[in-house]
């Protein structure tokens, strides 16, 4: 771990900056770094999310404090959330959690499309909210099975429907995630014990915390179009790796 501590921390740093500006990409990212130096995908997971209690904090604190989140939204998805998080993370801790990685990877590169579609075209928005609680339970249980994952399926889907500027949605999400993530880390905590979470859960933090303000002020700057059209970008972009990976996993067997 001495030799790829440091590592960690730039990937922990880049990955928030990406998340905190974009609402995704810190799980998925740090989750294949560390599966790629030979953790077992669910001890991978559980260091994810116990490095991201911290940064979703600090994020979350940060968007508040920018003005990019509606609490009463905050409220719904982290209730719901919670509750997937901890079913997921659960069924991975169990061992077949990885048998869904296809139809999360589907779901992603369809959802990538549809917000860049929404991007260059102007779509009227539709008038309220709604269907947060089955959104927040999918986001959770998928986060905690995939060690990422709330992003690309709650914030992408949040800035998707329009209901508010892109930045006030992705700080919601943002928002929510730390509760998310909490009830995910305790989940796994009590199958592992605390003492699996390791010093790349510390580098992750060292990298990632100081990121999170700064994405913070980042996502009010950049514009809206451009901002959609990256989140489109980087969920087809996932979810087509995620495709391909899975094919290759076919094919070799």
């Amino acid at each position: 771990m001495d030799d790829f501590f440091w590592w960690i921390v730039l990937i922990g740093f880049a990955a928030q900056l990406v998340d905190g500006a974009l609402g995704m990409a810190y799980g998925l990212t740090s989750t294949s770094l560390l599966i790629s130096i030979g953790l077992p995908p669910a001890q991978a997971s559980a260091t994810v999310h116990a490095a991201e209690v911290f940064t979703t904090a600090v994020s979350g604190t940060s968007h508040h404090f920018a003005r990019n989140v509606d609490w009463k939204m905050v409220r719904t998805l982290a209730i719901a959330g919670s509750i997937g998080g901890a079913a997921g993370a659960a069924l991975l801790s169990s061992g077949i959690g990885e048998y869904l990685a296809p139809f999360v990877a589907i779901y992603l590169s369809a959802l990538g499309v549809l917000v860049i579609a929404k991007a260059v075209r102007k779509v009227q928005p539709p008038a309220a909210m709604r269907g947060l609680a089955p959104l927040g339970l999918v986001g959770g249980f998928l986060d905690a099975v995939g060690g990422g994952g709330w992003g690309p399926i709650v914030s992408s889907t949040l800035v998707y429907r329009g209901h508010a500027e892109p930045h006030r949605m992705l700080g919601t999400s943002a928002a929510s995630e730390f509760f998310v993530t909490v009830m995910i880390t305790v989940t796994f905590a009590g199958h592992f014990g605390l003492e699996s979470f390791g010093m790349a859960a510390l580098a992750l933090v060292i990298g990632g915390v100081p990121a999170a303000p700064l994405a913070a002020v980042l996502v009010r700057i950049i514009p809206r179009k451009p901002l959609m059209i990256a989140v489109g970008l980087l969920i087809v972009i996932l979810g087509g790796f995620g495709i391909y990976r899975f094919a290759i996993h076919l094919y070799a067997n």
